[in-house]
């Protein structure tokens, strides 16, 4: 009996011992994550490049473009935006702008474009692009930028813009830039903000990346922009100097009368081929683009 007293007190201390509470000597604290820093980081916008593209070429109206549209929306209000769909019907085929917002004061506007084009015209036509550069590289900045900008910045309500419908024109009666036409047209019917300005990224992830005055942007923003680059040390990728006269997603609102710019490298030998893939685009292009937007809407270097 004895014995048997012994191995029931034996049983019952290591029975205690394990029910010790989680602040015992003998446990370790749970880890914690290491929050992400704040500044914009490309190799965090490059997985977007990736994901965007991961869903094949996001044609107008097609199922990848739904995939595409689901994931930015989800990203977005993950970093704590509001978000509004904007569906409209273009020669019979459904399309999607998505227009998200944060913060309060006077308003501008960061765009770019989430589809990519039907037809590979410049090496294949009967492929469609993927469009890593021309697409997905401009939807990776402004992702990134959502999560990482500080709020309020500089006192502004910062809206971001991801037009559909840009990138078919030229194909079976189509125009460009059908998207951005449609948003500025329609500006302010749902209550938005007069805007203040308009920038627009557009290819900007090209690892031998570029960037020149363009011919229909608005002066004055341009060179606070090329100049706020070059004091961020990328003064050898922003150069100013007139190269482009783009037709592209900022005229619409430049026909608003409203200050409109256009970061684009059209200097990029991949452009509407079969070839413009993920491999192709850099994530120091995209922080350096994504940092001197980060910089401007903050108004801190």
């Amino acid at each position: 009996m004895r014995t048997i007293f012994l191995l029931l007190t034996l049983l019952a201390g290591l029975v205690a011992s394990c029910a010790a509470p989680l602040s015992s000597p003998l446990s370790s604290p749970p880890p914690t994550a290491t929050p992400l820093p704040r500044t914009f980081q490309g190799a965090l916008a490059y997985r977007w490049v990736v994901s965007q593209c991961g869903y094949g070429p996001r044609v107008t109206g097609s199922e990848a473009a739904q995939q595409a549209r689901a994931e930015i929306t989800a990203a977005l209000e993950a970093a704590g935006w509001t978000v509004r769909r904007q569906p409209f019907t273009y020669k019979g085929v459904e399309a999607v702008n998505i227009l998200a917002w944060k913060g309060d004061g006077e308003a501008v506007l960061i765009g770019a474009h989430y589809d990519s084009r039907r037809a590979a015209d410049q090496d294949d036509p009967s492929q469609a692009v993927l469009g890593a550069d021309d697409g997905a590289s401009g939807v990776a900045v402004l992702l990134e930028l959502a999560r990482a900008l500080d709020f309020p910045p500089a006192d502004r309500r910062v809206y971001l813009a991801f037009f559909d419908a840009e990138d078919d024109g030229e194909l079976d009666g189509w125009d460009w830039i059908v998207g951005s036409t449609w948003m500025a047209e329609h500006w302010g019917e749902a209550g938005e903000p007069p805007l203040q300005a308009m920038i627009l990224v557009d290819m900007v992830g090209d690892e031998d990346q570029t960037f020149y005055y363009e011919g229909n942007s608005d002066p004055a923003l341009q060179a606070a922009l090329w100049s706020l680059a070059a004091e961020l040390g990328y003064g050898d990728h922003f150069i100013p100097q007139y190269r482009w006269r783009m037709l592209d997603d900022h005229i619409p609102f430049v026909r608003q009368g409203i200050p409109a710019v256009d970061i684009i490298d059209f200097d990029y030998p991949y452009w509407h081929t079969t070839h413009d893939s993920p491999d192709k685009v850099s994530p120091q292009s995209l922080e350096r683009v994504g940092r001197l937007l980060e910089v401007w809407l903050e108004g801190t270097p």
